[in-house]
C-alpha cells in the first residue's frame, strides 16, 4: 500500500485536526496531573474518534483495524498518554466483537457508544504479564453463575472504567485450555480498584489494580465456550497490536519533527546543528524509522482486515514500531542537549511516553519468539 484512499485520507485528515486542536496544546497539562482526560474523550465522542471498530448497528463506525492505526499514529503524535486512554475501548470490546453473541453485543456495545462509558481490558496479572497462560485469577461454575476471584494489575483505563473484559481460569489443571473470557460490570458485588499507579510516562492512560473477590458473573456473561479464552486472546493480539504500533510511531514521527525544527534553528559553530554529519545522519535515521515502521504497521492491520494471517507481521510491526519510538524520541533528547533533558522541551516527555511501547501488548523480545516461532510454522 503506497497511497491512501480518499475516504482514508479524510479520516487521517480528521484525527490530525482533531490532534492539534484538542490534544497537542493539552499534553502537557495531563502529563503533569496525571487527570484522566475525560473533555477530550467526549468531545473524541462527538467527532466519531472514540469507539472506532464498534459495528455501525450499535453506534460505533465500524473501523477497519488499518483505519484504528491510521487514527492512532495520528493522536499519538500529540500524546500517546491521550491518546491510549481515547482509544482503549477499541482493546477491550474485541472479546466481544470476536466471541459475543448477538445479545452480548447488542446489550454492551450499545452503552459504551449511546452512555460514553469507558471499557478495560483485564489480563495481566501481578505474576502473569508476557506469560499469558499463567494467569490465575479463577472462575468457578456456581449453577448459572461464576464465582470471580483473582486480581489484575496494570490495567489501563480502570480507575474510570464501567465494565470490564476479564480472563480467568475455569480449570486450573487445563493450562491455555483451561482460560475463559468474561464481561463484568464494576458496580457488581466485589468489584474494586486500587488508586491509579504512578508510573514512568503515558500519564493521562491511569492505569490501577482490579480486585475481583466473589464475584457472581452471571453464564451468560461468559464470552465463547469454556476454554475459549486463550485462543480470543491470540486473536485479539492480531487486532491490537497494528494500532498500537502505528502509535508508537506516531511518538517516533514527533520525535523527528521536533529534533528536525531544533537542529534547523540550534546554531553551533557558526551554523545550525543540523549541518553537522553527526547530528544529520541522525536525523536520517530517525526519518528511515518512521517511514519503515508505518509500513510494517499498516500492512499487518491490512493483512487482518482481509481475512489474511498476520501473526508474524504483526509481532515484526510491534517489535520494530517500538524500538523505533525509544531509539527516536532518545536521539531527540540528543540533538536538544541539556535542554532535552529539560521538562520545559517536549522530548522529555516523548522519551517518557516511549519506552512502554517496547513493554506492553507483548514486550520486544516476547515478539521475537513469536517471529521466531512463525518462521518455523
Amino acid at each position: 500500500m503506497y497511497e491512501l484512499s480518499d475516504d482514508l485520507r479524510m479520516l487521517r485528515d480528521l484525527a490530525r485536526e482533531f490532534t492539534a486542536k484538542e490534544i497537542t496544546p493539552r499534553a502537557a497539562e495531563y502529563d503533569e496531573s496525571g487527570e484522566w482526560p475525560w473533555e477530550i474523550f467526549h468531545k473524541a465522542r462527538e467527532v466519531g474518534l472514540v469507539n472506532l471498530n464498534i459495528p455501525e448497528e450499535y453506534g460505533g463506525l465500524g473501523a477497519t483495524v488499518l483505519e484504528e492505526s491510521i487514527v492512532a499514529e495520528e493522536m499519538a503524535y500529540g500524546c500517546s498518554g491521550i491518546q491510549t486512554a481515547l482509544m482503549l475501548n477499541q482493546l477491550a470490546v474485541l472479546p466481544i466483537l470476536l466471541a459475543g453473541t448477538p445479545e452480548q453485543k447488542a446489550r454492551y456495545l450499545s452503552r459504551l457508544t449511546e452512555e460514553g462509558l469507558v471499557a478495560a481490558y483485564c489480563m495481566t496479572e501481578p505474576d502473569a504479564g508476557s506469560d499469558v497462560a499463567g494467569i490465575k485469577a479463577t472462575a468457578t461454575r456456581r449453577g448459572d453463575r461464576y464465582l470471580l476471584n483473582g486480581t489484575k494489575t496494570w490495567i489501563t483505563d480502570g480507575p474510570v472504567a464501567s465494565l470490564f473484559t476479564v480472563f480467568a481460569k475455569t480449570d486450573p489443571e487445563a493450562g491455555r485450555r483451561g482460560m475463559s473470557c468474561f464481561i463484568v460490570e464494576r458496580d457488581w458485588p466485589g468489584v474494586s480498584t486500587s488508586k491509579p499507579l504512578e508510573k514512568m510516562g503515558q500519564h493521562a492512560a491511569q492505569a490501577c489494580q482490579v480486585f475481583f473477590e466473589e464475584v457472581e458473573v452471571p453464564v451468560e456473561n461468559r464470552l465463547g465456550k469454556e476454554g475459549d479464552g486463550f485462543l480470543i486472546a491470540m486473536k485479539v493480539f492480531d487486532r491490537s497490536r497494528p494500532p498500537v504500533a502505528a502509535a508508537a510511531i506516531g511518538v517516533a514521527r514527533r520525535a523527528l519533527d521536533e529534533a528536525v525544527r531544533y537542529a534547523g534553528e540550534r546554531h553551533a559553530f557558526g551554523q545550525p546543528i543540523a549541518h553537522f554529519q553527526g547530528v544529520g545522519f541522525m536525523l536520517a535515521d530517525m526519518a528511515i524509522r518512521v517511514e519503515a515502521g508505518r509500513h510494517l504497521a499498516y500492512k499487518s492491520a491490512w493483512l487482518v482486515d482481509n481475512g489474511q494471517r498476520n501473526t508474524m507481521v504483526a509481532a515484526m510491526a510491534k517489535a520494530f514500531c517500538a524500538d523505533a519510538a525509544m531509539q527516536n524520541a532518545t536521539d531527540a533528547v540528543q540533538i536538544f542537549g541539556g535542554n532535552g533533558y529539560s521538562r520545559e522541551y517536549p522530548v522529555e516527555k516523548l522519551m517518557r511516553d516511549a519506552k512502554i511501547y517496547q513493554i506492553y501488548e507483548g514486550t520486544t523480545q516476547i515478539q521475537k519468539r513469536i517471529i521466531q516461532r512463525e518462521l518455523y510454522r
